[in-house]
């Protein structure tokens, strides 16, 4: 049977809604439940009685059908413009939205006879004369999407359905069903401590409007100054979010990245400024506001943090990246790639892209970010092109380029995102990695070229070679520095930067397997007696005055300065499967596992070994918890891990676009790695 698609963009504010082939409601992930006309009229009744606690409010939808989209081919969509207003709802149902107090806030929908020829009127390119059910869909606002409302439709049948759940502030969502996480049990034999962590982890849920949206970032009782430990943010959420898909509790994690996707399209200001529109909010909270200016009547909202009340009023760049790479792993997880597909999801994919790929003054692929702006949301010395950032950057624009549609709008954006990968990939290899024999090269360095050709392109004088560094390096290890830019390498090894490096196939084979090498030979700088450490060394004496301005929570070998982090071992683990070395992940499970628990899971551990619970540490840290349960969740499913890491993708290395072996310079290190991938 032939069918189509449509999209129509509606130009009403009141409701939106997807009508769809009521016998196959599955694509939306739950089936509507049916109502008796009893009890209809018990929750109307109800709504009528109370009306201290509850608002009640009914609303037609008169929709305006002002064009639409027809999937003519999965990777292709056309947009033409209709003048027909066929689609007007009121000729064919009414909806009521009803908010009754402590109720779960309902659009309920009335649906009368539907013409049998009702599909034969459409507007589609696609002819339907032998369909008699239909499938529309309308947006609202064009395609600042806001949530969808779910409506479904049997021809030749009057039915009442519950078909969908109406956003607390009135206006309607599409959110599926979502069953009670405490239902859901880890399948696989668990220790105590693994038990003690789900629970904790389900505890740490945030719900809204009755469904679970995220994880809140510490959820200590005792804790009597949260600050804003209480929020959901996007970049800690991400474990939370793996444990529950490898769990397989999906519906938490796609709540979580539709809702974050509406709030990309919020207005963002500081002091009259306003960032680009598709920068992620750093975090977000549920609040509970009055209903309409009423003191009675109550409702949930979310107020999102783009950076305007963080410390230093900084723009978290890594969120819209961990937004992308989390989208990407819920598809893989779940198998459900529908998500994916949404117009509102591929325009906040694009968003995120015109913010990363615009046109500046920079020479580099690499992005210019502010100090603060990622995991180290401190003053850390880590302005200009910090790894941690490269490598998150890179693994979106992998996720992006796998998920993007591609159409005449988007092909040009997909042909950039290649060659931005290309090219940031040769200057991470190139500039970027050290081992024994690049740390030597650059000591011999000769500096004031000016030329094409000159070997020190970015000027690096070799008394930047710090001295701990020319022992501490091993033989057959190596690693990713911290920045590289004119005149400047940092060479303090960033621990998430170079476990990315590893996961997103930013280093060749031996580079990956070196750095694998070196937190091995070096485990009691790097792991010791809780893993991992987030940098290495620790900023001290002069130097820590100078780069952190004196910043009493990160003091040498604390917090951000050389603190140790359990949430890195999940990212640890999927590093060590990738390269074959579970055994260094299992180590290194087994010594959080031993203390985690006992120690009331705190956020970081201070000391050059890691011994002492941090000093401003907060306990019961959600990301903490998540991070072991997912580490111990990848170690006993080798295949689900295989989903979160990419290859070395060929085609990057065909289309390299440096030029360098052309130009009769240095060969290109991705085309000397070639071979080893071919074997």
């Amino acid at each position: 049977m032939t069918s189509g698609s449509s999209i129509g963009i509606s130009t009403m504010k009141p409701c939106c809604r997807i009508l769809c082939n009521y016998k196959s409601p599955s694509i939306f992930g739950f089936s509507p439940t049916k109502f008796s006309d009893a009890a209809i009229m018990g929750i109307l009744s109800r709504s009528v009685h109370h009306k201290s606690t509850h608002c009640c409010r009914y609303n037609t939808c008169d929709t305006q059908i002002v064009g639409y989209i027809n999937v003519i081919k999965p990777n292709r969509r056309d947009f033409s413009v209709s003048g027909s207003n066929w689609g007007l709802a009121r000729d064919f149902s009414t909806s009521v939205c009803v908010n009754i107090g402590s109720f779960r806030p309902r659009v309920v929908s009335l649906i009368p006879h539907v013409a049998s020829d009702f599909r034969n009127q459409s507007t589609s390119v696609d002819s339907h004369a032998h369909d008699t059910s239909f499938e529309k869909i309308y947006i609202q606002s064009g395609l600042n999407v806001k949530p969808l409302v779910i409506e479904k439709t049997e021809t030749d049948q009057s039915i009442l359905e519950e078909v969908s759940e109406e956003r607390c502030d009135g206006s309607n969502v599409n959110l599926d069903n979502l069953k009670d996480l405490s239902d859901n049990k880890v399948q696989s034999k668990v220790s105590e401590v693994e038990k003690e962590a789900w629970k904790l982890l389900q505890d740490a849920v945030v719900t809204y409007c009755g469904n679970p949206v995220g994880t809140v970032a510490a959820n200590d009782s005792a804790d009597k100054q949260p600050l804003n430990y209480d929020q959901v943010f996007i970049r800690d959420f991400v474990p939370s979010a793996l444990a529950f898909l490898l769990n397989g509790e999906g519906e938490i994690v796609k709540n979580f990245l539709l809702h974050t996707l509406q709030l990309q399209s919020w207005e963002k200001t500081v002091d009259c400024y306003s960032p680009g529109q598709g920068l992620m909010p750093a975090s977000f909270k549920v609040r509970t506001v009055p209903l309409d200016g009423s003191n009675e009547a109550l409702e949930e909202v979310l107020d999102p943090d783009f950076g305007e009340s963080a410390i230093g009023r900084v723009a978290p760049v890594d969120s819209g990246l961990w937004w992308i790479i989390l989208l990407r792993a819920y598809g893989k997880l779940t198998g459900d790639y529908t998500l994916q597909d949404r117009v509102d999801v591929q325009t906040g994919i694009r968003l995120i892209l015109k913010l990363c790929l615009t046109d500046g003054f920079d020479m580099f692929p690499s992005l210019l970010v502010t100090d603060g702006s990622c995991m180290i949301d401190r003053r850390m010395g880590i302005h200009g092109h910090p790894l941690e950032i490269q490598a998150l950057f890179y693994s979106a624009l992998r996720c992006s380029r796998e998920m993007l549609i591609v159409n005449d709008a988007t092909k040009n954006l997909v042909a950039a995102v290649s060659n931005r990968l290309s090219a940031l990939c040769f200057h991470m290899r190139e500039y970027y990695w050290v081992d024994l024999k690049k740390i030597n090269e650059i000591y011999r360095y000769k500096t004031e070229e000016y030329s094409t050709d000159a070997v020190n392109k970015f000027n690096i004088y070799p008394e930047q070679i710090p001295s701990w560094l020319v022992d501490w390096i091993s033989e057959d290890g190596g690693y990713f520095i911290g920045n590289v830019q004119p005149a400047h390498m940092d060479f303090r090894f960033f621990t998430l930067g170079n476990l990315w490096a590893i996961v997103s196939s930013l280093g060749t084979t031996r580079q990956n397997q070196g750095i694998l090498n070196l937190i091995e030979a070096k485990w009691d700088d790097i792991v010791a007696q809780m893993p991992l450490k987030i940098c290495y060394p620790a900023l001290e004496g002069e130097e820590w005055r100078i780069i952190t301005g004196c910043d009493p929570k990160n003091t040498p070998w604390s917090y951000h300065n050389g603190g140790s982090w359990p949430t890195l071992l999940w990212q640890f683990t999927l590093a060590c499967m990738k390269m074959g070395r579970p055994d260094l992940a299992q180590k290194a499970v087994d010594s959080a596992e031993k203390r985690l628990s006992l120690d009331k899971w705190p956020e970081y551990y201070d000391t050059r070994n890691g011994r002492f619970i941090g000093k401003q540490s907060r306990l019961m840290q959600t990301w903490t918890i998540a991070g072991f349960l997912t580490s111990k969740m990848l170690l006993e499913n080798p295949e689900k891990a295989s989903l979160l890491f990419w290859e070395e993708d060929f085609e990057l290395l065909q289309n390299c676009v440096c030029m360098l072996s052309k130009s009769g310079g240095r060969k290109c290190s991705r085309f000397a790695s070639r071979p080893q991938f071919l074997v």
